[in-house]
């Protein structure tokens, strides 16, 4: 298997394209290698989890019809201004 050689940054830079890969990738620096990224064998996504993801949307955005998005608003910010830097929002 081939192996693809990148710099520190542009491995900084496109991560998520790396992640999502399955090429290792050997991460240089001035051209030697300082490591490198094996990407080890995910399982494929079964249509019965998308199924239960979408269930899941579907009742997400029924409950979110009832909100008001100004009250939401308003109520964060009442909730931040008391809490600033607690636990208030944990």
């Amino acid at each position: 298997m081939t192996t693809l050689k990148v710099g520190v940054r542009e491995f900084r830079q496109q991560i998520a394209r790396f992640l999502e890969s399955e090429m290792p990738v050997a991460v240089t620096r001035r051209g030697e290698t300082l490591g490198v990224y094996v990407p080890t064998h995910r399982k494929r996504v079964r249509s019965a989890d998308l199924s239960e993801l979408r269930a899941a949307a579907d009742r997400l955005a029924d409950a979110l019809t009832e909100v008001d998005e100004e009250e939401l608003v308003t109520e964060f910010k009442q909730i931040r201004r008391r809490g600033k830097g607690t636990k208030a929002l944990r």
